[in-house]
């Protein structure tokens, strides 16, 4: 019943179908001949059949021997008329019921099983048919199916010889029974279980004359007197202490476990099985009354119980919590008190769904004086000394002869009678109990609180656990479902073997899903936190004082703006003024479910269940850091279509919210929130997650390549060198954002810190692609116009033949658009750079100061290789380098296969020939002038100054040329070029000469390899100044 696909598939197969009801029928009798048609299918699967049905046959031939034992165990102890009384023999009188219940159970479960009949004659048929004989236990085990159909009945008439000693230890409970099924009334009005309510006697040792009877459990000792009394039913009729007891037992409950989930319903039973006695009329009134008290009282009465044990199980936590030291000599009340926790729990659990070898008794061959003087000799033989030492004690031995002496003086005939010596008992129980609490704590804790039955209560263990979890006051406590899985495989049995295997199971995926679902529910309470505070902070962005300094302003100039009426902003902070301590604010709520739920996750550091290792924390950790992942990516609020995003700035804010109730954790949970930090952080600095999800990184890079700095070269964003920062244009189709809010000091600053080095070195690799996508189309122009250039390379003093070659050149516009655009993105780099190098400069100064000493003294004879790598470092900390690293790795990945190297350096040398010639066209496009405002020109060739000297160092770096050389020849023929449209006397061609005449200047101010004095010998500087003059003159008019 427990595990279904465990059914032998011949009792569901069609092809057997006649066979199984026609063996059924004809049990116990077997009759192979005349009836080979509905035995022929049999026949054919015999050989299966016996090696399948095999283990479940032998299993009911198991329970009959058991069952033979039993009798001749029973048969022993009369005969030797062993004395049995509870509080006495305990050991003795426990196990000699729980004898007679075990095999009562065993044969009730036994008519329950409806396949029993089939699956004992398929075996037999198929055996017969094979070896041409019954099995040898055959005729016996049908015999015992037949008569067992009724088991309590049959039972009944077995007993009658054994119903004296039966009866003899049932009445024994007289005094222990009543006195643990007491209401809570008088629980409360004893104050059972309390240590404070006499402080006189708290440090006194706690104990009784029968100390295992105080924790032995009711439900045992129910199913004691319930089926002991029918049994022995005679006794009911002249022993009114035996009615007292059996009727306080059937009041108590509506039904018994047999078996884990398996219920034997009382009343009715016991009913059906004296409404055939003569003169049971009483009894059956007995019962009928008993169970109208059972169902009108009992669960109000167990009700109050468990209130009661709520609060006392509390104070008896709270008490012992603060005083350990009580633990010693109050363990009694600890493991009564776990008892009937125990006992409660089990009662509802079982109520819930169920509401209306061969071994004889033999004396020990030694004298009693040897097992006593035993016992002497090992209590005297105890020092304080051998706990000091940490010696680990063992009493199992001195346990099993105290049964085995209870078992010999407890026969009608012993020397020494216990029965005569109560004393005697009392005292070894006593003992007996304080040597369980040195060696068998773990046993005893088994044994008085075990609640694997609810490994069969899967449906309801599971409801009460999302009860307790959607309750915020009970949370704290759902830790005890996940622990109760570790009591599941106490429930196994090591001969039955191949169900360890299915509980098992059920109790990993069990344990697993409660701490996974408990994560789960402190993760979306911190998430709600988070997004709390992450408005809270949202409040106090600058952007929102706007409002206020404009109504201050207004205010000052006794201006009225807005509506009359409007209502005033509320200001950042007021949810923090209370008037009266009894509001209660959502944050509040959130704050005492998620304090509850993970003083619940905090209680253990970790379980073990069917030897794995559960570590409630690591659930918590685990989703956290998933969450916080989750988080990240969807505060950047990126939008493909509209390619829409958050600043860094309010990013980082809403990051640094979050991540400060994360921090906030670590008050209530002992997880280490910085490797959550590292993990996630450390991770959304790469392209990908571990999940292979886009990052923050990847998210920025993206929006800053293909929004920002496309919108830069489609003319609409201007790159302000004053302001250092792109700044929208002014244009027809306006943009749905303003750059300068994306790319100022502080937005550059905010993306260092989110993306830190490792997302910063991937942005300037992304831009490094491609500014070389642009030198590759570049060089494709030179090779185009490779002859015209080589000759104007040697041309430059001659003025005519220059002016004819010029006019040969193709795809002037486009040479110096590309340069204009590689400028942009080095321009944007430096500001990334820049910002990176602030951030680092803040978190680690002498990091960074370090690496900047080292830079700037590299001594001028270093090999390239060795000069490469000081650069690439200094890179990756922001630092501005002569030769750039990264652009010198993106050109060098462009090697043609079919040019050779001389050839390549020529083609870079012929680019700088044809930048330089090509400036002078520059001068008739009326965005080149000059902004003295934002130091630049509003059409970004401002940025070409960058463009040529970074471009040129990492050229001729690869190519292994001279750059000083290179750059001065680009300086004399640039110069050269831009003299000659000095004589120029069309407006148009020389529009804005004085602008293009400053391209110089810039270009030697950002080159470490030039100098003012090689630009005076080229340029006249008296030009620059001139053309310095004009720009200005020109600004100060047009503002004018």
């Amino acid at each position: 019943q427990i595990y279904p696909k465990a059914k032998p598939s011949y009792l569901i197969d069609k092809n057997l179908e006649s066979a199984v009801k026609f063996i059924v029928r004809k049990f116990p009798a077997v009759e192979t001949r005349n009836n080979n048609q509905q035995l022929a299918q049999l026949q054919k699967e015999k050989s299966e059949i016996l090696k399948n049905l095999a283990l479940y046959y032998f299993t009911f031939v198991d329970v009959m021997e058991f069952k033979d034992h039993v009798c001749e165990l029973l048969n022993t102890i009369d005969v030797c008329q062993v004395f049995f009384d509870i509080t006495v023999n305990f050991d003795l009188t426990k196990n000699y019921l729980d004898l007679i219940i075990t095999y009562t159970t065993l044969m009730i479960l036994l008519s329950r099983i409806e396949e029993r009949k089939a699956i004992i004659g398929l075996y037999n048929y198929a055996h017969e048919m094979t070896h041409g004989a019954s099995d040898r236990e055959y005729p016996r085990l049908g015999q015992m199916i037949v008569d067992y159909e009724n088991p309590l009945k049959k039972m009944m008439e077995e007993f009658v010889p054994h119903s004296k000693s039966l009866s003899d230890a049932l009445i024994s409970l007289q005094m222990v029974y009543p006195r643990r099924n007491l209401s809570a009334d008088q629980w409360r009005n004893a104050q059972l279980l309390s240590l404070i309510s006499a402080p006189s006697t708290m440090l006194n040792p706690a104990q009784s004359d029968t100390m295992p009877c105080e924790y032995l459990s009711l439900d045992a000792m129910e199913k004691w007197i319930i089926f002991g009394f029918i049994l022995c039913h005679g006794i009911l009729n002249t022993d009114a202490t035996a009615l007292n007891l059996w009727k306080l037992a059937l009041q108590s409950s509506s039904c018994l476990s047999l078996f884990r989930d398996e219920v034997f319903h009382i009343h009715k039973a016991a009913e059906d099985l004296f409404v055939n006695i003569r003169g049971y009329n009483k009894r059956i009134n007995d019962i009928r009354e008993c169970k109208e008290a059972a169902v009108s009282h009992a669960g109000s009465m167990h009700r109050e119980r468990r209130k009661f044990l709520r609060s006392a199980l509390k104070e008896l936590a709270t008490v012992l919590s603060d005083q350990p030291g009580l633990l010693g000599p109050k363990a009694l009340f600890v493991f009564m008190a776990l008892s009937f926790a125990r006992d409660e729990i089990i009662w509802l659990l079982r109520h819930a769904d169920n509401m209306p070898k061969k071994s004889n008794l033999s004396v020990c061959p030694e004298d009693e004086s040897i097992i006593m003087s035993s016992f002497v000799n090992t209590m005297t033989s105890l020092s304080v000394k051998q706990v000091e030492d940490g010696e680990v004690f063992d009493f199992r031995g001195m346990r099993l002869d105290w049964f085995r002496l209870q078992a010999y003086t407890s026969v009608s005939k012993a020397s020494l009678g216990l029965a005569d010596h109560r004393e005697l008992g009392k005292m070894m129980n006593t003992i007996i109990f304080h040597t369980k609490m040195v060696d068998s704590l773990v046993e005893m804790l088994v044994e008085t609180s075990d609640l694997s039955i609810f490994c069969f209560y899967s449906r309801a263990f599971e409801k009460m656990f999302q009860q307790c979890l959607e309750l915020p006051s009970q949370s704290r406590y759902s830790i005890a479902f996940p622990l109760l899985c570790t009591h599941f495989m106490s429930c196994t049995h090591e001969l039955c073997p191949e169900e360890r295997h299915h509980i098992g199971d059920r109790s990993l995926s069990l344990c697993n899903m409660f701490l996974d679902e408990m994560a789960k529910q402190a993760r979306n309470l911190i998430t709600d936190i988070c997004t709390e505070q992450c408005t809270l902070s949202d409040q106090l962005l600058p952007k929102h004082c706007a409002k206020t300094i404009s109504q201050a302003v207004n205010k000052k100039s006794k201006k009225q703006t807005g509506k009359k009426g409007e209502p005033e902003r509320e200001k950042p902070g007021v949810e923090s003024m209370r008037k009266n301590r009894l509001v209660v604010t959502n944050l509040d709520k959130l704050h005492t479910a998620l304090s509850e739920l993970c003083f619940s996750i905090n209680y253990v550091p970790n379980m073990v269940v069917w030897e794995h290792t559960f570590t409630p924390r690591e659930y918590l950790t685990s989703h956290l850091e998933i969450r916080f992942t989750k988080s990240i990516v969807g505060m950047t609020m990126y939008n493909q279509a509209t390619q829409e995003i958050a600043k860094p700035s309010e990013l980082l804010t809403s990051v640094r919210a979050y991540m400060t109730v994360l921090q906030s954790i670590e008050n209530y949970v002992q997880i280490d929130i910085t490797r959550v930090f590292n993990n996630v952080l450390l991770q959304q600095t790469q392209h990908l997650d571990s999940h292979g999800e886009p990052t923050i990184t990847s998210l920025y890079t993206n929006w800053y390549l293909e929004t920002l700095l496309r919108q830069v070269s489609n003319g609409h964003i201007a790159y302000f060198p004053a302001m250092k920062a792109f700044v929208n244009l002014p244009t027809e189709n306006e943009l749905t954002f303003n750059a300068e809010e994306y790319s100022d000091i502080s937005e550059m600053r905010s993306l260092s810190e989110l993306l830190g080095p490792y997302g910063m070195k991937f942005l300037s690799e992304s831009l490094m692609w491609h500014i070389s996508s642009q030198v590759a189309e570049l060089k494709k122009l030179v090779v185009e116009n490779v002859d015209v250039l080589t000759q104007m390379r040697t041309s430059f003093d001659k003025p005519d033949q220059m002016a004819a070659l010029f006019k040969r050149l193709s795809s002037v516009d486009s040479v110096l658009k590309r340069m204009t655009i590689i400028g942009v993105i080095l321009s944007f780099r430096s500001l990334a750079q820049e910002a990176l190098r602030d951030v680092l400069s803040y978190h680690i100064p002498f990091l960074v100061s370090s690496i900047e000493d080292f830079k700037d003294h590299i001594p001028r004879e270093t090999d390239m290789k060795v000069a490469m790598n000081v650069y690439e470092l200094s890179s990756a900390a922001g630092l501005p380098c002569e030769i750039d690293p990264a652009l010198v790795v993106a050109l060098s990945s462009q090697k043609s296969e079919n040019i050779s190297p001389e050839e390549e350096y020529k083609i870079a040398c012929l680019l700088m020939v044809f930048v330089a010639v090509s400036l002078p066209t520059l001068a008739s496009n009326v965005m080149s002038q000059y902004s003295p405002a934002i130091e630049g020109h509003c059409n970004n060739i401002h940025c070409l100054a960058k463009a040529i000297n970074q471009i040129a160092a990492a050229l001729f770096t690869i190519h292994k040329g001279s750059i000083e050389d290179r750059l001065k020849e680009f300086l004399a023929l640039a110069s050269s070029s831009l003299l000659k449209i000095g004589q120029e006397t069309d407006k148009t061609t020389t529009r804005n000469r004085e602008s293009v005449y400053l391209l110089l200047d810039m270009i030697v101010q950002e080159s470490p390899f030039l100098t003012m004095d090689l630009l005076e010998s080229c340029f006249p500087y008296v030009l620059l100044r001139n053309a310095y003059h004009a720009v200005y003159k020109q600004s100060v008019t047009s503002s004018a």
